[in-house]
């Protein structure tokens, strides 16, 4: 599983030039769900993404969560974050998983971050998106977790 989180003032994501999801500050969370991932993940990424702290404090020292500043997510679903491109010149999407786990995932991380106590707003799986974004800083983060079973190659 991979979350691609930015640092937003201000966030949308629109589908047929209707806007479906909005927030003001807090973080966009782009997420890419592999073939093997599963509850464990979604759990493991939902709590790190709450709690990693990369707001500024009063000193401009990132010493503040999502979860200090009450900021809300944006959660949209992008399965091209699993794109290998170590061949050719066209991306590869094999390590994504097929739509029916890949938005059962989704969905189960949505409603973890929201169990975490974070307002969220979300895109529509599958769907032709449009998103916009203020990144603020730029401050933007690559969270990755491994399926269980392969912990040696998950960063920590």
């Amino acid at each position: 599983m991979k979350v691609l989180i930015q640092r937003v003032s201000r966030a949308s994501v629109t589908v047929d030039r209707e806007i479906i999801g909005q927030i003001g500050h807090g973080l966009l969370a782009l997420v890419g769900v592999g073939h093997g991932d599963g509850i464990p993940e979604v759990e493991w990424m939902a709590e790190k993404m709450s709690m990693l702290r990369v707001f500024e404090d009063h000193e401009g020292k990132m010493h503040r969560s999502l979860l200090d500043v009450g900021g809300e997510a944006l959660i949209v679903s992008q399965f091209t974050l699993l794109a290998d491109c170590r061949k050719g010149r066209r991306p590869a999407f094999t390590d994504a998983a097929l739509p029916e786990h890949a938005n059962r995932i989704y969905e189960a991380f949505v409603a973890r971050v929201r169990d975490q106590g974070v307002r969220v707003a979300t895109g529509r799986f599958a769907a032709s998106m449009q998103v916009e974004l203020v990144n603020e800083g730029p401050v933007t983060i690559m969270l990755e977790r491994m399926p269980l079973g392969n912990e040696s190659s998950a960063p920590g």
